[in-house]
């Protein structure tokens, strides 16, 4: 995120250069004026005359000429009169056009005006990473050793201390760490509770921490509340329930900076635009000719668009719906900037593929917030169409895409790529004995883990059912064999509760490298054919598939 600093000495640097333009741009529109006052209707000459007019009113307020905007949009309106006439002026309105092109000039003259300023608004790209440091106060020894076992399949840096005061005098020399505590003590039925008023008193920021208990009176759950409890669970709690609130606390939100696409004729406005929106956090792409918007469309893949209603060429509305028709893009928001403030216009313009609307000059603010809460939105609505509802993984067709993305990325690059197809052993049998529901949250914790070990740059999806696909980028077979394995085996040793029992489940994995295969078709397959390889050798193995 650029430091606003910064951004106010660009934003004062395109005000100056806004400003050297003008005489010419003030020039410009007067010499096509007397061009056109002699010339029988011309209708292109005018609507051009009408572009170079409605540029002002939407560039001059946000460079520190408001007077020169506010006498633009007056002018801009008279001309609009005239071209639904679709006459010659006459002879009277003539001179009035002449006389506010004059009005143009003197308020150009004097910069009365800073440029737009500071973003209020900013985009959080990501998250800061919360620590994954977890205290364990509990004076039930075996009840903490098992917490501790469960905890560190899924990553979690685990320190046990059966007496309140082991961890009085730990918790003084750590910044950062969730907290599990035990409500109730040997030498005080409130002991949690009380320590852990000790503690919050004596920090700036809270800790988080949660209370373990028998105990699920209501007054109980009141004091946890008041001694910082932000969660609160009972002892006989199921470890998978536990481990999803400890995710929320202290996993990174993959959010990459979101991608904004401007597409306007006003280099100076796009310029603008950009360093506002970069100053927020986002990535930015510019064109200022609508006639080559697709190639930039297509390799930029935005997140959101940024449309200039009134440009040469092909103006804001047409932009949009040629966008709209390709399949990719039916649902990217497009945003319409324009000076003009005609309702219907703006309702037409949302009518042909619109999201929303923005009337120049717009406040950084304003545009900052407008684009967050679109972007926000979008991949809020666009996740629910690629994710899995029961584990939150990519589904079958996001993961078979995404496959064919980096199976093209490895052959272009020529580097190394894994695919890899797990199945739970089994899983039917679990299903019959304890229930589906109990099904489901083994499929859960799985998917957890494998969520958990990936990298950034891996993918993970829900195959179907028990099956799962995983895409190791820039691994090569021998790696990824060694480091599903530790995955096999963590998981094969994590205990799942139904009914009382405890019971542990195991998966099966098949492997194929990129290098090896043709394309994504025979990748999948390849590895599809290595999990079967592995469950007929006597399954909770992985196998790697031979070369193609």
């Amino acid at each position: 995120m650029a430091d606003q600093t910064e951004l106010l000495a660009k934003l004062k640097a395109l005000s100056d250069d806004y400003a050297a333009q003008l005489p010419d741009k003030l020039a410009q529109i007067e010499t096509h004026w007397e061009q056109l006052s002699k010339l029988d209707w011309d209708e292109q000459g005018f609507q051009l005359l009408h572009r170079m007019v409605h540029s002002l009113t939407g560039s001059g307020k946000t460079f520190g000429f408001p007077a020169l905007s506010d006498a633009a949009r007056n002018l801009e309106a008279f001309l609009k009169q005239i071209a639904e006439s679709e006459a010659v002026p006459n002879e009277e309105q003539s001179k009035q056009i002449h006389s506010m092109i004059s009005v143009l000039h003197q308020v150009a003259i004097k910069r009365d005006g800073a440029p737009v300023g500071v973003v209020a608004v900013a985009q959080e790209p990501h998250s800061e990473l919360r620590s994954r440091r977890i205290f364990v106060v509990e004076d039930d020894e075996g009840f903490a050793a098992s917490l501790k076992t469960h905890l560190g399949y899924f990553g979690y840096d685990v320190s046990v201390f059966h007496q309140l005061e082991e961890f009085r005098q730990a918790i003084a020399h750590s910044s950062e760490a969730v907290i599990l505590m035990d409500v109730s003590f040997p030498e005080d039925s409130w002991g949690g509770v009380h320590v852990m008023q000790e503690v919050q008193a004596q920090r700036e920021v809270p800790l988080p921490v949660i209370f373990l208990t028998s105990n699920d009176a209501f007054q109980s759950r009141l004091e946890a509340v008041r001694a910082g409890g932000i969660a609160y669970f009972n002892k006989s709690l199921n470890v998978s329930s536990l481990i999803d609130k400890l995710d929320d606390l202290t996993s990174i939100q993959p959010a990459a900076p979101y991608r904004v696409l401007i597409v306007d004729d006003s280099p100076a406005l796009t310029e603008y635009y950009a360093a506002v929106l970069e100053q927020a956090g986002m990535t930015t792409f510019v064109v200022n000719d609508p006639l080559v918007v697709m190639s930039p469309l297509l390799e930029f893949s935005p997140d959101l668009i940024l449309i200039d209603m009134y440009m040469p060429g092909c103006n804001g509305m047409e932009l949009a719906k040629v966008i709209r028709q390709l399949d990719a893009f039916v649902s990217i928001p497009i945003v319409f900037l324009s000076a003009e403030k005609d309702l219907d216009k703006q309702l037409s313009a949302m009518d042909l593929g619109g999201d929303d609307f923005l009337t120049k000059p717009i406040q950084p603010q304003h545009l900052v917030s407008s684009v967050n809460s679109r972007i926000r939105r979008s991949l809020m609505l666009r996740s629910f169409m690629v994710r899995d509802s029961l584990t939150g993984l990519l589904n079958h067709t996001a993961i078979k895409d995404q496959l064919s993305r980096e199976v093209a990325r490895a052959k272009r690059q020529k580097s190394h790529s894994c695919f890899a197809m797990v199945d739970i052993d089994f899983f039917k049998k679990v299903n019959d004995t304890y229930g589906h529901p109990v099904g489901d949250r083994v499929i859960k914790s799985l998917s957890r883990l494998l969520k958990q070990r990936l990298r950034d740059n891996d993918s993970v999806g829900r195959y179907g059912g028990e099956e799962f696909a995983v895409i190791l980028a820039d691994t090569d077979g021998v790696a990824a064999l060694k480091f599903l394995n530790v995955i096999r085996e963590d998981f094969s040793r994590l205990l799942h509760q139904a009914e009382g029992t405890d019971f542990s489940v195991t998966f099966s994995c098949g492997v194929a490298d990129v290098t090896d295969f043709a394309d994504a078709s025979e990748l999948g397959e390849a590895a599809d054919k290595a999990l079967y390889q592995a469950k007929h050798a006597g399954r909770n193995q992985v196998a790697l598939a031979n070369k193609g």
